[in-house]
């Protein structure tokens, strides 16, 4: 089997967050300009945020009846074994009636059975794990999967090391070159040029005790001549939509244009979710990292952690706002040759070339499927 002679069949599962979502959808993309005639499937979690964002990306998606297992004893972790059986069952119909030559895991619910089902039939699969502390569905998946890209260095410890390709995570095109936007930036924004600008991230849900930071000082940040751009997710729009009426303070649930934003920022605040982190690496600004405690094996700790380890960011846990948050900030404020600092390490963490990488280690799979 030869590209020019074959129709290749790609099956994509990764879905719950965007974090997920976004780098299958790149390795799709990717694959597609390589194979204008493949075709493909994406396999999510019924009830999940893939079900719409896949379909809008112009991708066929089937839903699973899965999800994860709560971490106390509820009513759902009583449901999860059947489940479990049915996404199994199902994955295996896709598949046998699919028939994919590669099967493409980038975490998430309903990647576990489908990867389980494709290495129990021989079928090449390829997982991209996202995060610096991978989650158990990609741990026990890594025993069959036969190649696994990441985003950071030392996951020998969790997976095969023969099998480990050191990729990144897909990112947006548009963020590779921000430098020669700044102007733009300013103008779209409404941007004083003289002013330091502080971009606040918090998801596309938002995140609700970065939004509680940044309400409890507005003063603060006024005092020192700071302007916000403040993204508070579509969650907290209605609470905190208000403070537009303020003089250097905008609030918005999404930010259409993530590339201008980034551009404009002069200081980041933002969690550490691996996409986030794959982009701000490539984006180089100094960043401040307040991870979310609440989220499985602490892992944004982790990823946040990774960078900071090499003198790229800084960190300050939800529980040390109220007494390191201030000075933190302050430090940043006055040193530019800081904020240079950290901006020039985390760029040379950068890893542009991740979905063009992992789509090189999908062509060879397909290799194993001749």
């Amino acid at each position: 089997m030869n590209k020019s002679q074959s129709t290749y069949k790609f099956i994509l599962s990764g879905g719950g967050t965007g974090g997920h979502i976004y780098p299958a959808i790149a390795i799709a993309n990717e694959l597609k300009s390589r194979f204008p005639s493949a075709e493909f499937l994406f396999v999510g979690a019924k009830d999940r945020m893939e079900m719409e964002k896949v379909p809008q990306a112009g991708f066929k998606i089937e839903g699973l009846w899965i999800s994860g297992i709560q971490r106390k004893l509820t009513l759902k972790n009583l449901i999860f074994p059947f489940k479990l059986m049915s996404s199994l069952l199902k994955s295996r119909r896709i598949i046998s009636k699919f028939k994919p030559n590669t099967v493409i895991g980038t975490g998430g619910f309903a990647s576990g059975p489908l990867l389980q089902v494709a290495n129990s039939k021989g079928i090449p699969t390829l997982i991209q794990e996202q995060n610096s502390y991978p989650g158990i569905t990609n741990k026990l998946l890594s025993k069959k999967a036969n190649s696994i890209c990441v985003a950071y260095e030392g996951l020998e410890r969790f997976f095969p090391k023969d099998k480990i390709v050191l990729t990144g995570n897909p990112i947006r095109k548009d963020l590779i070159e921000i430098e020669s936007k700044k102007t733009s930036a300013l103008s779209e924004f409404n941007l004083d040029k003289d002013k330091i600008t502080l971009l606040v991230l918090g998801g596309s849900l938002g995140a609700r005790r970065v939004n509680q930071l940044i309400e409890s000082k507005l003063d603060f940040f006024k005092n020192r001549d700071v302007q916000l751009i403040w993204q508070c997710g579509k969650l907290y729009q209605d609470q905190y939509s208000k403070y537009n009426a303020n003089d250097d303070v905008q609030v918005h649930a999404f930010l259409n244009t993530m590339d201008l934003a980034y551009a404009a920022a002069d200081i980041i605040i933002s969690r550490a979710g691996a996409s986030s982190v794959s982009e701000l690496c490539v984006v180089g600004k100094p960043v401040i990292f307040i991870p979310s405690p609440n989220v499985a094996e602490d892992h944004q700790t982790k990823n946040a952690q990774a960078i900071v380890g090499k003198n790229a960011a800084v960190l300050v846990k939800e529980s040390q706002l109220k007494t390191n948050f201030n000075n933190t900030f302050e430090e940043l404020l006055k040193s530019e040759d800081t904020r240079n600092n950290l901006g020039h390490n985390i760029k040379e963490l950068a890893l542009v070339n991740a979905t063009k990488d992992i789509v090189d280690e999908v062509e060879k799979l397909l290799k194993l499927d001749e």
